[in-house]
């Protein structure tokens, strides 16, 4: 994908979309790491409109009513697991807290994208090797769980 026809993304709250059924919504869930500590709530997922796909967890941590709060961007490669109540990722929270910081103004940039991708070590969702995630049982990532 070149820069030319490359497509922001958006979150999912804030698109045409909505999800389908609402026992497969993953917001508000907690975020464990490898190590099964907590990370925060994922606050938003975004979604990538040109292929109807989910590809980041925005995940809040910190803070209360909003203030002082720290986003984290999770490549939606990293889920390992997910249960009624929490979403597993394959980092641990030292890891993750390393990331690319949140800038409001980069976040739709795509080196943005490029370096949270590398940064977890995962191949960009536009490479031509990329295949996107399955996860065994209900898969709240495939096909049509939002519309």
């Amino acid at each position: 994908m070149t820069d030319a026809n490359f497509d922001t993304l958006v979150k999912l709250r804030a698109s045409d979309q909505t999800v389908a059924n609402r026992k497969n919504d993953i917001r508000g869930r907690r975020v464990v790491d490898k190590d099964h500590q907590p990370l925060g709530k994922i606050d938003a997922l975004l979604l990538d409109e040109k292929e109807n796909k989910i590809r980041f967890l925005e995940v809040a941590s910190g803070g209360f009513l909003g203030l002082g709060e720290a986003k984290s961007f999770i490549p939606i490669d990293a889920i390992t697991k997910i249960t009624e109540d929490e979403v597993h990722i394959s980092q641990s929270a030292d890891h993750v807290a390393g990331a690319p910081a949140y800038d409001p103004a980069l976040v739709n940039q795509r080196h943005f994208w490029e370096n949270t991708y590398g940064y977890y070590g995962m191949m960009p969702f536009w490479s031509p090797e990329y295949t996107y995630p399955t996860y065994p049982g209900e898969d709240p990532l495939a096909g049509k769980w939002y519309r």
